[in-house]
């Protein structure tokens, strides 16, 4: 019967139902396409053999503290105070950073994610009650879990130092629990084929070292995501992203009330917009499906070419991105 109702279709002159290796064809040499509904994202790629579900997690500003973080108030005091009672993102209802974070983690277990991605700033400052509490929500949800640093992780405001100095002694005195044994500067795992992976661009420049391994990361054509804390530079984002050409003192507003050291008035080194380069280049030719990062708390995104780029709602209003990388 099928058969016949096909024969009586064509002599009519009317389109016959396209099959999937018919779809496939047409789609030959993309390669990716990108779906997105709210906080879902699906990148289908004809490089993947089995679906990788990822939740991704940024900016969830855990507060809390003990008597240990009583010699370091001075500097942590603002932030202990900037998102106690949030509001829901979605639903306006009230909520708070820890709660958000629950919810989301059990969220990841309902639907059976393959992996976490946490993309910085979990806590509002590097302190070791607030990193702990962290670790141990994470470790207890039972999935997976990999991070990299926010600009204020390891940020304690009003303390001596350049950011680069901050970050490594901050980094190294209380975030390691939360590497778990990567290095913070760029690493990457490895999940059903599609490799995950995470630097830290918390300070806003590139290092050479940096640079260099991520050039190495991307070679081939293994499917690929970029997971760093702070957005790169497309047409429209805000100035306060990696490579943005008008990133400098000119427009740095916050340096004040961070008490940090302001932006430098040249703006980027060539390294960091060696990198941002680099992108370019891993989205075209080696596999680079996706981008995505935390930073600007709303949920925003751009293509640049085959370039894509995520920026996932704060955690600490509810906000995450669950992301499915697919077969095409």
């Amino acid at each position: 019967m099928h058969r016949i109702v096909l024969i009586l279709l064509a002599a009519l002159g009317l389109a016959l139902p396209r099959t999937s290796a018919q779809v496939k064809a047409d789609l030959r040499g993309i390669p990716a396409t990108v779906y997105q509904n709210g906080q879902k994202i699906r990148i289908f790629s004809p490089d993947v053999s089995e679906t990788v579900r990822i939740f991704v997690i940024s900016d969830t500003h855990i507060f809390r503290s003990d008597e240990r973080e009583d010699p370091f108030r001075e500097y942590s005091d603002r932030m202990a105070k900037a998102y106690n009672s949030t509001k829901h993102f979605l639903t306006g209802e009230k909520t708070n950073p820890e709660e958000s974070l629950l919810k989301t983690l059990e969220l990841a277990k309902e639907h059976k994610a393959d992996v976490i991605a946490l993309t910085g700033d979990m806590v509002s400052y590097p302190s070791e009650a607030g990193v702990e509490w962290v670790k141990n929500a994470l470790d207890a949800c039972g999935i997976p879990w990999f991070y990299t640093t926010g600009n204020h992780d390891w940020h304690y405001e009003g303390m001596e130092g350049t950011e680069q100095q901050l970050r490594e002694t901050w980094t190294q005195k209380r975030l390691l629990p939360l590497y778990q044994g990567y290095d913070h500067k760029l690493y990457s795992t490895e999940v059903k084929g599609v490799k995950l992976i995470f630097l830290d661009n918390g300070i806003y420049e590139i290092l050479p070292e940096q640079l260099d391994a991520f050039k190495k990361e991307v070679k081939g054509t293994q499917p690929k995501l970029l997971f760093s804390h702070i957005p790169f530079y497309a047409p429209g984002y805000s100035t306060s992203t990696v490579a943005h050409p008008k990133w400098g003192l000119a427009v740095d507003k916050n340096y004040k009330i961070e008490r940090r050291l302001p932006w430098p008035a040249e703006g980027f080194g060539k390294t960091t917009v060696d990198f941002w380069k680099a992108i370019l280049k891993a989205s075209r030719k080696n596999g680079l499906l996706a981008t995505f990062s935390g930073h600007l708390h709303t949920q925003q995104s751009s293509v640049i070419g085959p370039w894509v780029q995520f920026t996932v709602p704060a955690n600490a209003v509810g906000g995450y991105f669950e992301v499915t990388v697919e077969p095409l």
